[in-house]
């Protein structure tokens, strides 16, 4: 087979599925990328009710800063000067129900001195964890893309800071939450989905609001998969929405293309896998190709919960308040039968035109739970309970922000709720989860082997092989898959006009 005709069957069109494509036509690969919805963009998603559009994914993209890191990166696969950032002056703010406020400012000293002036009894620990962030603010990020140079530099560049990144890496985000004695600054570190996380997570998160390279894209997540779409079809690349991939194929273990639902086959060099992570080991390729290491993966590491998310559409002007608003609640919200929530977290997107028209604000409220089975067999079994629970929980979210917000309640004109059962069906994401790994102390920051022992060529990407999941994870593993699929197939890699290496 000659190289022109060398073509990647690449499954799944979300961030890493869309990433891998446009390296590969930037290197000169023939692709066929292939997805079971309509639209690209998987779990990095919107959509319309009426007037107003609700987010379910993007809080910020790292890589909105022109001098920061992973904006380059980003710009090899789209054009970011489509992208207009927002970017905030609180991460969020935490409330309890008395009135009592603690703002988490992005910038790291306005955020020092907030803190200070909350918690005066917390100054040591507040100083250490600001001081911490600061150091935080140049350090690059681990590039499973670098080749050995680029990864001795960053070695080297992290030298001095590795005690600090060992001993934050060790400690969730709850465990270091309980140093503090002010109940907000514990419920900070303490609460919803990030509270198994390593801290170090949430230090690099604050580090990076602090430098403005965490801007949120007006349009959300979907301007971000528009834009990479865009580079994909100015370079030619075949994306194919509403076909459901069935099987890969593989001959002499060897993948050599997948069967779509149908039937329908269609042959390639190359396989990549973008979807979901355990169904492509234990579906597509029916587990014929795991060891000890593969599965002890999906038995040691923690996934991200998966989520209720309420969104609902207030004919209202809002933008006097909090974009990232958490609520401490006098008593605990149940969710489902496992699942008490104590604070919930709305997003009040007055700062997105694209969400409503003027005078009107699109809101969400994100309810993790690891309960997702319930949700599943509920839509299935139990169709009038299932819509009765989703009703009550809605009431529920709107009752608690009623009390925040006078009169709000009149002013809704819609409202829409997804469960885990929605996630599912919608993105086939194991156990509905809203990203893939967590970061926690068990895990580390080191990525998961991108290959399937006995399996040639073929490469996974994305977030099951990234702990930390986001856009980021699906760009970085995109590219450092490309990087391993050139050397193979003795093509010099290529970022958009540069060819980089052998």
């Amino acid at each position: 087979m000659t190289w022109e005709t060398q073509k990647i069957a690449i499954v799944g069109a979300g961030v890493a599925g869309l990433c891998a494509a446009v390296y590969a036509r930037t290197c000169g690969f023939d692709v066929d990328l292939i997805e079971q919805h309509e639209t690209p963009g998987g779990l990095a998603t919107r959509w319309r009710r009426g007037d107003y559009a609700f987010e379910t994914c993007l809080h910020w993209l790292l890589g909105s800063n022109p001098d920061g890191r992973l904006h380059d990166m980003w710009d090899e696969v789209c054009d970011t000067d489509l992208l207009q950032f927002v970017y905030h002056e609180e991460f969020v703010r935490l409330e309890t129900e008395h009135s009592e406020v603690l703002r988490v400012f992005a910038d790291v000293d306005c955020l020092e001195r907030e803190f200070l002036r909350v918690a005066p009894e917390d100054a040591v620990e507040i100083r250490q964890f600001t001081a911490a962030v600061r150091h935080l603010t140049d350090l690059p990020l681990p590039d499973p893309s670098a080749d050995w140079i680029e990864r001795g530099w960053t070695m080297l560049r992290m030298l001095p800071e590795i005690p600090l990144l060992a001993r934050l890496s060790r400690l969730s985000a709850e465990s270091y939450g309980a140093r503090f004695t002010h109940p907000l600054l514990r419920r900070f570190f303490g609460e919803g989905p990030s509270a198994r996380m390593s801290v170090l997570a949430l230090a690099f998160s604050l580090a990076w609001q602090s430098q403005h390279n965490a801007g949120y894209p007006i349009g959300g997540s979907q301007a971000v998969i528009g834009a990479i779409a865009q580079r994909l079809g100015d370079l030619g690349g075949h994306l194919r929405c509403g076909a459901v991939v069935e099987r890969i194929l593989v001959e002499n273990d060897a993948a050599v293309g997948v069967q779509l639902a149908g039937g329908e086959t269609i042959r390639s060099d190359w396989v990549i896998s973008a979807a979901d992570g355990h169904a492509t080991i234990y579906q597509l390729l029916d587990g014929r190709y795991t060891d000890a290491s593969v599965e002890s993966v999906f038995d040691r590491y923690e996934s991200f919960p998966s989520y209720l998310q309420v969104s609902f559409g207030v004919a209202r002007d809002l933008s006097t308040e909090p974009g990232y608003l958490t609520i401490v609640l006098d008593a605990p919200i149940a969710i489902d039968p496992e699942t008490r929530l104590e604070q919930l977290s709305y997003r009040i997107f007055h700062y997105d035109p694209t969400c409503a028209i003027a005078g009107k604000t699109a809101v969400t409220c994100f309810l993790p739970t690891a309960n997702f089975g319930h949700w599943t067999a509920l839509r299935s079994t139990d169709p009038a309970r299932y819509h009765a629970e989703k009703a009550r929980i809605g009431e529920a979210v709107i009752a608690v922000l009623e009390r925040r917000i006078p009169g709000i309640r009149r002013a809704i004109e819609v409202i829409d709720i997804s469960t885990p059962a929605t996630v599912i069906r919608y993105t086939r994401n194991w156990k509905g989860s809203m990203q893939g790994w967590l970061i926690t102390p068990e895990t580390g920051l080191g990525a998961i082997p991108a290959t399937l022992p006995g399996l040639d060529r073929f490469i996974r990407v994305g977030q099951w092989i990234q702990p930390g999941g986001g856009l980021p994870s699906g760009l970085m593993t995109a590219r450092a898959a490309l990087k391993t699929i050139c050397r193979g197939a003795h093509v010099p890699f290529r970022n958009r006009t540069h060819t980089l290496e052998m």
